[in-house]
């Protein structure tokens, strides 16, 4: 399922794409995340419409029922009513958080995309305004705990779209930073010295680059496997191996990065699939797995690429409705 929030929601979010069907593009170095702001994208205030959908239950127990006369399609703006407030600092754009989430057809309550698949019902989000400005709507500006209502009328989802509505507890802040155990490190590879913040630093053996991909563990994970098509959520460095220069850094840009593992280069997807989170993985690339003999911006041709990658979280790819 895909659903994209029209321009009703804010200039950013006009963009937006829903978890389940956000769409990365074709390698890190080619989608930027915006850096994290303080300020909130909409802040939506309770309406009718909100206030009159049932949540009962809890966990994978946990149901959303949309009452016939709340008429969401009625309402002219997004309406967020507010269940339970939460004890912690406020979410905002640019956090990562787990998140227990049900999204149902306003029509007939009907889920549409669930954190059900998740462990203990719960995802990992990144309330990236670009790509999440669903979950950045719902949750944005409320302490984190805080369980809320989300009632989106079909126009403001854009042209054809159906009136949805939207369950969101935000339950904990995830770390930016691989917290596995640290591994040995490995003959022959660049080595990698961390900043305080977690930002490595690379540096390139005077050798010849590999001919094959080379994949080895800096820390090792003990959280979910990430599998191929999962959207993985990261932090991540990239320069070439010939003159060590970076051409691609989320940590230079202030925030993680999230895309699909079937949506980057081959080297990079091997060094993402079969990994857990909480893992750091240094992926040394020849041009046969990165770009081969294709320049791609101020990657020149033929080069190999060296990435250290935080995995931070991973979503299975929701069912397609």
């Amino acid at each position: 399922m895909r659903i994209r929030i029209a321009a009703a929601l804010s200039a950013v979010a006009a963009t937006a794409l829903l978890l389940s069907g956000c769409a990365g593009a074709g390698s890190p170095s080619a989608s930027p995340t915006p850096s994290a702001s303080s300020s909130c994208l909409l802040n939506a205030k309770p309406g009718k419409a909100s206030d009159a959908v049932k949540v009962d239950g809890e966990g994978k127990d946990l149901k959303v029922t949309v009452p016939a006369d709340a008429d969401v399609d009625s309402a002219t703006t997004p309406q967020r009513t507010v269940l339970k407030k939460g004890d912690g600092k406020d979410v905002k754009s640019g956090d990562l958080v787990s998140v227990q989430y049900r999204i149902v057809a306003a029509a007939d309550s009907s889920v549409l995309d669930s954190s059900s698949r998740g462990v203990d019902d719960q995802l990992p989000v990144l309330l990236d305004p670009q790509q999440q400005s669903l979950f950045v709507a719902a949750l944005e500006c409320q302490p984190l705990g805080t369980s809320v209502v989300l009632a989106l009328p079909g126009k403001v989802l854009g042209e054809g779209q159906k009136a949805i509505v939207v369950y969101a507890q935000s339950t904990k802040k995830l770390p930016t930073a691989a917290t596995g155990t640290a591994a040995a490190p490995v003959d022959g590879m660049p080595t990698v010295k961390l900043a305080k913040d977690g930002a490595p630093e690379i540096t390139i053996p005077k050798t010849d680059p590999p001919t094959e991909t080379k994949i080895s563990l800096l820390k090792t994970g003990d959280g979910p496997t990430v599998a191929s098509g999962d959207y993985v959520i990261v932090q991540y460095r990239g320069v070439t191996w010939a003159d060590g220069k970076e051409f691609d850094s989320s940590w230079k840009r202030g925030a993680p990065a999230q895309f699909q593992t079937t949506g980057v280069v081959t080297g990079f997807k091997k060094a993402l699939e079969g990994q857990k989170v909480g893992s750091q993985v240094l992926a040394v690339i020849p041009p046969a797995d990165g770009y081969g003999a294709q320049a791609q911006g101020s990657i020149p041709a033929n080069s190999t690429l060296v990435f250290v990658v935080d995995i931070l979280g991973t979503v299975p790819a929701a069912p397609t409705q």
